[in-house]
């Protein structure tokens, strides 16, 4: 399990298992090492409590202008998809987004496995 980039976050303990002894470089780094979200306040990427809707639009627009300038925005999305985690802005997506993207892949992958062999072309005639 990866640790997410939000500073306001905590991770789980994980087991101890020992890692091979090789100097690190920064390339080679985990993914959220990188995240532009470290450096700015996490109080952006989650909602406060009763937040007021308005307030809110206007909080995750900000955090999704952080995640379009971030390098790492793609992999920080695919990791909220693959937890999923299930609050605040990651990889440009607010919670809302995401349980619609996932809604999608799984109708994706439903499809494919009921028509195998046969893709949109083939389906199309």
């Amino acid at each position: 399990m990866l640790q997410p980039p939000h500073q306001s976050l905590q991770v789980a303990a994980m087991p101890s298992v020992p890692a091979p002894r090789v100097p690190a470089r920064e390339e080679d780094g985990p993914w959220h090492s990188e995240a532009v979200c470290r450096r700015d306040e996490a109080g952006l990427f989650f909602a406060p409590s009763k937040e007021p809707t308005a307030a809110r639009l206007s909080r995750e627009e900000a955090a999704k202008r952080v995640c379009a300038r971030c390098p790492v925005m793609v992999a920080c999305r695919e990791h909220a998809l693959l937890q999923p985690e299930p609050y605040g802005v990651w990889g440009g997506l607010t919670a809302a987004e995401r349980r619609v993207v996932l809604a999608r892949r799984r109708r994706r992958a439903a499809e494919l496995r009921q028509a195998p062999g046969a893709g949109p072309i083939a389906a199309a005639g």
